[in-house]
């Protein structure tokens, strides 16, 4: 392997996505370290919650980054409605932190951000939608998000803080573990797999990829670094939940008579259709893994880590 000089720091480095990136950075020779607030046996990681500005600092100045992955954040509309306190203290306390620490340091920053920002937009979601349309975030974790990314422009006209983000769509796939506030992927294959019941709402339809595709391209920025930019990273193909429930019924070998039909579902935007062709073309984004191979491997992935189905 060769070894790059950059030293690079993931935020929420033990989640789902910062575990997948991590192992991709290492794969590409950098100097990886992660920092979270939960606890973690892993070499370079440091326990740190960016909610608290003492305990990043300390993390910075240890690590000294070039870039930072800041992936650390409340997920989820639910989760942000039940424990917003937390939500809003780890999403914009934390991202402010961060910023802080970019004047002071001077580290590149890549910022997780979600196309929740788009809130109750049905159309193309081009990135500079948001220049154009008067849009209505739906809930607590769609509006941090966007002053997430509001703190970012302001830091880049006030300090000179160099960022770039990137708004995430339906991501899954191996090492995101279940909780009752995650995505649908996980929800479905975690429920099925032990004889629980899922609810499938009709009418909606989502973009899904699969984690090693997404880690590749956010990999890819360093190497296309454009201070200021923000990329959508989704797939060309929406499918309706109804769909997502059949494929995952497929791998799982579960009984249909788990799944309850209902009508659309308030407050959660009917269609997301993601254009990402300013990543294809500056970062070589590339969705390679269809639903249904994603869903397989995601679902062999839940057989082993709950020790279930077979």
């Amino acid at each position: 392997m060769t070894y790059k000089m950059d030293k690079v720091l993931i935020t929420g480095g033990v989640g789902f996505i910062g575990t997948n990136l991590r192992q991709e950075l290492d794969k590409r020779g950098y100097n990886t370290w992660i920092c979270d607030i939960s606890h973690s046996n892993e070499s370079k990681f440091i326990r740190c919650d960016v909610g608290s500005y003492r305990q990043l600092e300390k993390t910075i100045q240890k690590v000294q980054p070039d870039y930072v992955y800041h992936a650390a954040a409340e997920y989820g509309r639910w989760n942000g409605e039940a424990h917003y306190e937390n939500l809003w203290l780890t999403n914009a306390v934390g991202t402010k932190n961060i910023l802080k620490m970019q004047k002071e340091f001077g580290f590149k920053m890549i910022f997780f951000g979600s196309a929740e920002v788009y809130g109750d937009y049905d159309g193309l979601m081009k990135e500079d939608v948001m220049e154009t349309v008067p849009l209505k975030q739906m809930n607590d974790y769609a509006i941090s998000k966007w002053v997430n990314e509001m703190q970012i422009l302001n830091s880049a006209d006030m300090d000179h803080t160099e960022s770039v983000r990137v708004r995430l769509f339906n991501v899954y796939g191996p090492h995101e573990h279940y909780n009752p506030f995650r995505g649908v992927v996980p929800v479905f294959i975690y429920r099925l797999l032990h004889g629980l019941p899922i609810t499938v709402y009709k009418g909606h339809k989502r973009t899904f990829e699969y984690v090693k595709d997404i880690v590749r391209t956010f990999a890819n920025i360093i190497d296309n670094f454009v201070p200021g930019e923000v990329y959508n990273l989704g797939s060309e193909t929406q499918y309706p939940i109804e769909n997502l429930a059949e494929i995952t019924l497929k791998y799982t070998g579960a009984d249909k008579s788990l799944v309850t039909y209902k009508g659309e579902e308030a407050f959660t935007t009917r269609f997301k259709k993601a254009d990402s062709s300013k990543a294809q073309a500056q970062l070589d984004h590339d969705i390679t893994i269809s639903l249904d191979e994603g869903i397989k491997r995601t679902v062999e992935w839940f057989k082993k880590e709950y020790h279930v189905g077979g």
